[in-house]
């Protein structure tokens, strides 16, 4: 390890042999480490990397490219366009076919824009918001899109705000336990049931629910505990709605969702219904059904349609719910980096996705021993040659009824840190994308959606990885606690928040409760580090020493207000004046309840509180 500088050296798979960490230092990539990632890959030791695949193309709008051959390129729209030896620089933007005249291979060709979609005078602040937190007294023991929807309405007609930030809405394998976290989704691209508002979906009554009272009366009885629990939430709103299921009759807005999200909401279904019939992960399923094109597969497919169909009805009911909560203002999705190894996208994509091994990050200032979140990631080469479809669907499914797009870890579409299945987080390495091609996918979508797309780009980050995602038009990721220049110098392409999921609270940073948490878990934090973050809020603020939490909260949002950046957010928590943090990084259910905690009062107390007002009032910025 050394501080001089060093050049990065990446090798035919993509591969960096050498890296450099967040602290300055440069590493060299163990051999050993090399040899396992190679494996996860299907490559060869010693090999010079994949075989060049020429089955996509991409092109930016306006220009034209040599392909020294005649053939013809076929629109989305079916429209055929010939040409001789130049693709013509008129394309629209768009998944098209090319096909050569001497060649029976199409080719897959991705016309994108030049950069994400954004409105030239976007200026708006928001909450950021751990949905199933933000629970009512009507919730049944979890945030849902009914609370959504009031916390939506609120903000935009009696705060001000234009957009908001939620925690990622992916689904959970449907079987107990149920997943707690929602950056480990079985799917990123469907939905999770919890969300569900049961009084919303037509029938919900005594008339047509048995034991409806009594279901109601335990799911509020659920709001009593400051913890939740999903799989008693999970048990109580699959009981309601397999009775309301009995009384469904389709029509035509339920087949025309079914017919537009096709094979995917098919695929699904089955791997749900599977899960149920196994009551695990697809690892643990009997052998004849790992893969989703194995005959027995099929075979099970036609033998329980009905309950296929009920989980597609499910995934109905969420996507009315969410664009019902969407007609207030823009909703943000956080799109997590990757999934469960165990669930529904591993098990369709399993052929593009790395075995024996998970993404994570190195060790850095804040987490001392490194990351490792257990997610598969996608094989550069096998993505590739796969027309980046696994990607393409991830991303159009993230701005379905979004005004907006938060990519978690956005330096995933320049590299991700691989670290092999069992090995310190410290003995990973970085393997490589192509930024170009994943961005221009990004802002092919975002431009069809309407939304803007913000790039989580804290921890370590290459500078020319941020030149490249402020060319494409990605929103930068900024925040009080990690800034060292003054809110006024912040840059205008950003959001910029106080704190994020991952880190403090205001109240827990304030009152030292934070790092004394962290003490008594055992994980090392830098409190030199956390210190100085005190200070500097106690001076930007103005504030002595043993000021309330709640002044130093307004003040911090004031502070927060004078940055120039085009959004800015607040934490629904520090509303809510919580002291405890959503999710302490590399910590264990065992050890605290992450992603469990809900908000330390209900939404009817929140959208009365004189905080929430006082903080909507800062960053409203005039308005």
């Amino acid at each position: 390890m050394t501080k001089e500088p060093s050049k990065r050296r990446t090798n035919g798979w993509g591969i960096d042999l050498t890296y450099e960490d967040a602290l300055g230092n440069w590493h060299n990539t163990g051999q050993s480490t090399i040899n396992a990632l190679l494996k996860a890959m299907d490559a060869e030791p010693g090999s010079d990397g994949p075989e060049l695949d020429n089955g996509v193309l991409f092109l930016k709008c306006g220009e034209a490219r040599e392909v020294g051959q005649s053939g013809s390129v076929t629109l989305e729209s079916g429209q055929q366009i010939a040409f001789t030896t130049a693709l013509p620089s008129d394309l629209p933007s768009g998944y098209h076919q090319i096909r050569l005249d001497n060649s029976d291979r199409p080719i897959s060709l991705i016309v994108s824009p030049n950069k994400c979609w954004m409105p030239e005078d976007l200026s708006v602040w928001g909450w950021a918001v751990q949905l199933y937190g933000a629970r009512s007294e009507e919730s049944w023991g979890i945030g849902d899109f009914a609370d959504l929807d009031r916390l939506a309405r609120w903000s935009a007609e009696e705060l001000g705000a234009g957009m908001m930030l939620l925690n990622p809405l992916s689904s959970a394998t449907p079987i107990l336990p149920q997943q707690t976290s929602p950056y480990f989704p079985t799917s990123r691209i469907f939905l999770n049931p919890l969300w569900l508002h049961i009084e919303w979906i037509e029938g919900a009554s005594a008339a047509t629910v048995p034991d409806w009272d009594e279901l109601v009366r335990q799911g509020h009885e659920l709001n009593s505990s400051p913890i939740i629990d999903r799989d008693r939430v999970f048990l109580l709103k699959m009981r309601a709605l397999e009775s309301l299921w009995q009384h469904v009759s389709t029509n035509a807005e339920f087949e025309a969702f079914c017919q537009a999200r096709g094979q995917e909401l098919e695929r699904y279904a089955l791997f749900c219904t599977l899960a149920e019939q196994f009551k695990s992960g697809w690892h643990g399923w009997p052998e004849q059904y790992q893969h989703p094109k194995l005959p027995d597969v099929a075979k099970f497919a036609g033998e329980n349609g009905d309950r296929i169909r009920f989980h597609q009805w499910v995934q109905f009911l969420l996507d009315q719910q969410l664009q019902r909560c969407a007609n207030h203002l823009a909703l943000m999705q956080d799109l997590p980096i990757g999934v469960d190894p165990d669930g529904a996208d591993a098990w369709a994509w399993q052929d593009y996705l790395a075995a024996g091994v998970g993404v994570g990050a190195p060790p850095d200032e804040f987490n001392t021993q490194g990351q490792s979140w257990g997610l598969p990631p996608f094989v550069p080469h096998k993505l590739h040659a796969a027309a980046y479809r696994p990607f393409i669907q991830t991303i159009r499914a993230a701005f379905r009824h979004g005004g907006g797009l938060r990519i978690d870890h956005v330096m995933g579409l320049f590299r991700l840190f691989w670290i092999p299945n069992g090995a310190p987080a410290s003995q990973g390495g970085y393997v490589r994308y192509d930024p170009d091609e994943m961005l221009a996918i990004v802002a092919l979508e975002s431009e069809r959606a309407r939304a803007y797309v913000v790039g989580e780009d804290l921890g370590t980050v290459e500078e020319e990885a941020r030149e490249k995602l402020t060319a494409w038009g990605v929103l930068s990721y900024r925040l009080l606690w990690f800034e060292k220049n003054d809110s006024s110098e912040y840059p205008k392409e950003a959001l910029a928040a106080v704190t994020t999921h991952d880190l403090p609270t205001v109240a827990g940073m304030w009152s030292e409760q934070d790092v004394q948490r962290q003490r008594e878990l055992g994980l090392n934090p830098n409190e030199a580090s956390l210190r100085e973050i005190r200070d500097r809020v106690q001076q930007v603020t103005g504030l002595t020493e043993d000021a309330r939490v709640e002044d130093v909260i307004v003040r911090a949002y004031a502070y927060l207000a004078k940055a120039p950046s085009r959004i800015l957010t607040a934490a629904l928590d520090d509303a809510a004046v919580a002291y405890e943090r959503p999710n302490v990084p590399a910590t264990t259910g065992d050890q605290t309840p992450n992603w469990c905690r809900a908000l330390p009062v209900p939404l009817e107390h929140l959208v009365q509180s004189d905080m929430a007002r006082q903080i909507a009032s800062a960053l409203r910025r005039g308005k």
